[in-house]
């Protein structure tokens, strides 16, 4: 073997010793890192809890305000039907009871009306007035 052969044999041997040192440096290191994102990671989960917890508390008191909001406004649209077929009911009770009997003695009394017109006309015909008895005076 030439001593060129051994010298460049040398070099790769050093070189490879090299690569393998820095390959195991770099595994350490990216445990290392691997180990602080996993603290890190950690970290923010702790931090970030109570926040979750509060935003997941406010979603649920919003959704429970809605229902009870969707609950009353069902009660108020149920409300509201039973008041207007409560008025209606009411009206048609007016109708039947007060107006119904209204149009009756408003009958009557046009009725009575036109007797007594009748009975004025049929005396005021028997009574001669002033102007006939000039006539009739020679």
């Amino acid at each position: 073997m030439n001593d060129w052969a051994v010298v460049f044999l040398g070099i790769i041997a050093v070189s490879t010793l090299i690569t393998s040192i820095l390959q195991v440096v770099l595994m350490l290191s990216a445990g290392q890192l691997v180990r602080r994102l996993g603290r890190f990671v950690d970290l923010i989960e702790q931090e970030a809890k109570p926040i979750l917890d509060h935003l997941n508390s406010i979603s649920r008191d919003a959704s429970k305000a809605a229902a009870l909001a969707t609950t009353q406004v069902e009660r108020v649209d149920r409300l509201f039907g039973m008041l207007t077929t409560r008025i209606e009911e009411t009206l048609e009770t007016i109708q039947t009871a007060v107006l119904k009997p209204a149009r009756e003695v408003s009958a009557l009394m046009a009725g009575l009306r036109a007797a007594l017109e009748l009975l004025r006309d049929i005396r005021g015909r028997k009574r001669p007035g002033p102007e006939d008895e000039d006539t009739l005076f020679i």
